[in-house]
């Protein structure tokens, strides 16, 4: 069988020649955010088995899965075929020997045919995207079955204490990310479900550290956060010294105290499934 192929400076992966589109002419991939901020970050972003599992079965028995904006590979089944796309090659070299083979591109120019894939996924990877609308005709234009999407409400990620009273430059930031039920829409109709946070998320994702504020206080946690990684750091390290000031006085542990109290929270993580 004939093999569309890609080589990264850290790995090589051969992808079948079956999924290609051979008439398409895609353009070089440009320079994603992740090459400049992706680095280690596998030492804090690792799948939750619970929000894990909430993508696998909305997935169902889907084969082949292609994972876009796939970065080193988190969330990916492991029971059935998978192809990855991810146009950082920093995030590429992190992706663990055995995962799953892996193509270079963006997602508003996949180097698919129509209808190859039996289902789709997207991790926190949608507002990202210089042009959401074109990405999401794309993975419906190359997936026949369900299209799974973990992306967050905007309104309710900026509410979060972390921005409200540290970071409130991160409100400026992806202001325009499709809504969840944008998303749905643009992917052709489907449904809207909050995925909860527990409070010993193992996935270092924004706001999975909202029962645990001291974890902000290190910069390798913070490197893995998109939106306070785009942020300059004179401004991030005088918020994290207010935070570390109110750590040690009680202050955020007296502003807080009801969270103190919870298992899992709403912090606007939404699960779009188009099927």
């Amino acid at each position: 069988m004939a093999l569309l192929s890609h080589t990264s400076k850290s790995t090589t992966t051969r992808i079948p020649a079956s999924y290609a589109e051979p008439r398409r002419t895609l353009p070089p991939v440009a320079q994603p955010l992740y090459e400049s901020i992706g680095v280690d970050y596998t030492s804090v972003r690792r799948p939750d088995p619970r929000i894990e599992r909430q993508i696998h079965d909305r997935l169902a028995g889907a084969t082949p899965v292609v994972n876009l904006g796939a970065g080193t590979g988190s969330y990916e089944p492991s029971d059935r075929a998978v192809v990855a796309v991810e146009p950082s090659t920093v995030m590429i070299a992190q992706r663990r020997p055995g995962s799953a083979p892996v193509v270079r591109a963006v997602a508003e120019q996949l180097p698919f045919a129509a209808g190859v894939f039996a289902g789709a996924m997207a991790v926190l990877t949608v507002h990202h995207w210089p042009d959401p609308d074109a990405g999401l005709a794309e993975v419906r234009r190359i997936v026949r079955g369900p299209v799974v999407v973990l992306t967050f409400d905007f309104e309710i990620h900026v509410r979060q204490w972390l921005i409200t009273e540290y970071l409130p430059a991160m409100a400026g930031i992806d202001q325009d990310v499709p809504s969840p039920a944008r998303i749905a829409q643009l992917l052709g109709g489907g449904s809207v479900e909050v995925v909860p946070v527990p409070h010993d998320c193992q996935d270092g994702f924004c706001h999975a550290w909202w029962r645990r504020p001291q974890a902000y206080l290190d910069s390798a946690v913070r490197a893995g956060i998109s939106g306070i990684a785009r942020l300059p750091s004179p401004y991030v390290d005088a918020a994290m010294a207010r935070l570390a000031d109110d750590l040690d006085s009680g202050r955020w542990a007296d502003r807080h105290a009801d969270l103190l109290r919870r298992d899992e929270i709403d912090a606007g993580y939404r699960l779009v499934v188009s099927p």
